[in-house]
């Protein structure tokens, strides 16, 4: 029985991972307003190593049309205006001496359609983590030896139900998503 516990508990463990990694990758889909998520991707080169912008230098969000980078050291303003280029976020960098500032283009309706093609995208992605997770519980049920088929099904369709709701919870992502990037 202990080992039937375990099994659930890792595929529920599974699809939770599944959901903040699709969670993650939503935050990084702009949805039309400036903010400090957009550049959670972004490395720079600092002292030979790679290094979160977030480590380096401030991270804010004036308004909704810009986002304002301050670094803790001057000398770092370069590698930071070179790692937001090559990040490759289709954003133009400006640096003025202290900061860097970056205007954030409002999205055209393809550029809004495009990011929600992305996002359901990534919310197929999330599925496919769920199913795998279901899949690989219910092969570990079925190998148990010394467990009643009575009880193996059983457990089969409380994973079932897990994966329902997993699967719920990400649609209801996607939907909310989608109806931020769609918004004008």
């Amino acid at each position: 029985m202990e080992e039937l516990e375990f099994i659930i508990d890792t595929a529920k463990e599974s699809m939770l991972n599944a959901i903040k990694h699709l969670e993650k990758q939503f935050s990084n889909i702009r949805a039309g307003k400036a903010s400090p998520a957009m550049l959670g991707s972004v490395t720079v080169d600092y002292y030979g190593s790679k290094t979160p912008l977030s480590q380096v230098a401030n991270v804010n969000t004036p308004d909704g049309r810009t986002i304002t980078v301050q670094p803790w050291e001057k000398n770092m303003l370069q590698e930071i205006e070179r790692g937001i280029q090559i990040a490759n976020l289709g954003f133009n960098p400006m640096n003025n001496g202290d900061t860097i500032i970056i205007n954030v283009p409002p999205l055209t309706e393809e550029r809004r359609r495009d990011l929600s093609k992305q996002a359901k995208s990534e919310a197929e992605h999330a599925k496919v983590g769920v199913r795998n997770a279901r899949k690989d519980a219910n092969n570990d049920i079925k190998k148990l030896d010394d467990v009643s088929d009575d009880i193996k099904k059983n457990s089969e369709t409380d994973v079932q139900t897990l994966t329902d709701n997993h699967i719920k919870q990400v649609e209801e992502l996607f939907i909310a998503k989608e109806k931020e990037i769609m918004t004008v």
